[in-house]
């Protein structure tokens, strides 16, 4: 605790009106958000690298977010950092009942569906009765597309198994040939998003996290390409000097090097 009572005192410091830091002042929620998405970013990827060094001084950055946002609403009267910390607390504290409740919720264990129908119940609570009610618009759209999918799902909304969704993609990918053919850039890109939309609830049912899978094809297409470039500067050529043709004979020999 000592050491977040540091941290809160720096950021009192660094947001005080005489002798503060002049960026820090002028900072407000809005400004602050893209840092904190950022952190958190920075955060997945320490741990993707299995750098666990780089997460150690991410995880202190995405903290401080924290901390910057508990100040500014503590300078606002809305709240401050001791009430995000006790929110949270009494939330899996209510959310866990297998393990914080009575003795009889203990000795039941964990039930299937009760992480959900308690969410449900504070999202009722708060006034938003829907099965989408929040899910939070600035998510990663990926991300997002998922959340919704497994929300509808939740109520009975879905397909039953995954032959249902491969079928909507297909329907999907007919719906953006015929917008493409139209040529009208509105069309196309709302049947794109119809399509990408589609094949995020197959990865749902496949129980494949789409981020997750995004993020490795990434990885994995950075991995590859950067090799072909290094034995394409090797032999002395430049890419366009490589027909599409041999340009895919690089591929196909990176894939087999690095994998």
């Amino acid at each position: 605790m000592a050491s977040i009572d540091k941290l809160l005192e720096v950021m009192r410091d660094l947001r005080d009106p005489q002798d503060g830091c002049p960026w820090d002042q002028k900072q407000d929620f809005a400004s602050v958000a893209p840092y904190t998405v950022e952190e958190a970013y920075e955060v997945a990827d320490a741990i993707a690298r299995e750098d666990f060094a780089a997460l150690k001084d991410e995880l202190g950055d995405l903290l401080f977010q924290v901390i910057f946002h508990s100040r500014m609403a503590e300078e606002a009267g809305l709240f401050d950092f001791e009430a995000v910390a006790a929110g949270i607390a009494d939330k899996m504290l209510r959310r866990h009942p297998h393990v914080f409740g009575d003795a009889g919720e203990r000795a039941a264990g964990p039930q299937e569906g009760s992480w959900e129908a308690i969410k449900a119940a504070e999202r009722q609570a708060q006034g938003d009765s829907s099965a989408l009610a929040g899910v939070a618009q600035a998510l990663p759209a990926l991300k997002r597309a998922e959340k919704l999918g497994a929300r509808a799902s939740a109520v009975g909304f879905d397909w039953p198994d995954r032959k249902g969704v491969r079928d909507k993609i297909r329907e999907e990918l007919d719906e953006l040939e015929q917008a493409v053919g139209s040529r009208e850039i509105e069309a196309i890109e709302e049947e794109f998003g119809d399509l990408l939309f589609a094949i995020v609830n197959l990865a749902r049912h496949l129980q494949v996290d789409p981020e997750k899978a995004l993020t490795s094809g990434n990885y994995k297409f950075e991995r590859r390409f950067r090799d072909m470039e290094s034995a394409i500067a090797s032999s002395g050529k430049t890419f366009k000097e490589h027909t599409l043709e041999s340009l895919d004979q690089e591929w196909r020999a990176a894939k087999k090097r690095v994998g």
